[in-house]
């Protein structure tokens, strides 16, 4: 059974801007993430040997989260570019929140940053309901 969860070809395509961390947030690893956020990719060195690591990224990502309804690949898309208007929520199911998100932009920017850290949690919470 094939459990595709992510992309390599969307994480390698976010690896361009990896020095902010954006692979690494998508493949769930929020706090290496953040750190190569802080740190422009670890001095870009780290951001330059994930170039190596993105496959076996992909097989943690596969191996840890649910595949269903809701398309990981879609989700982060709308969270990196619309996620202050709560787009991604919606597409997610949660309505509320979403258009609490739309008001509010992103929770003055605390939801939108939340929602990094725990967008592939959310999305197999969902999946796995719903299988």
């Amino acid at each position: 059974m094939e459990r595709n969860t992510h992309s390599k070809t969307i994480g390698y395509l976010l690896w361009i801007f990896g020095f902010t961390g954006a692979h690494r947030f998508y493949y769930g690893k929020p706090i290496s993430g953040t750190v190569y956020f802080f740190t422009l990719g670890l001095l870009f060195i780290g951001w330059i040997v994930d170039l190596f690591l993105i496959p076996s990224m992909d097989r943690e990502a596969e191996l840890r989260f649910h595949p269903g309804r809701v398309d990981y690949t879609v989700a982060w898309l709308l969270l990196t570019f619309l996620g202050l208007f709560g787009v991604h929520r919606m597409y997610m199911g949660k309505w509320f929140t979403g258009i609490v998100y739309f008001l509010t932009g992103g929770i003055f920017l605390v939801g939108y940053i939340y929602d990094f850290w725990t967008l592939n949690d959310q999305i197999t919470l969902i999946n796995r309901s719903e299988s």
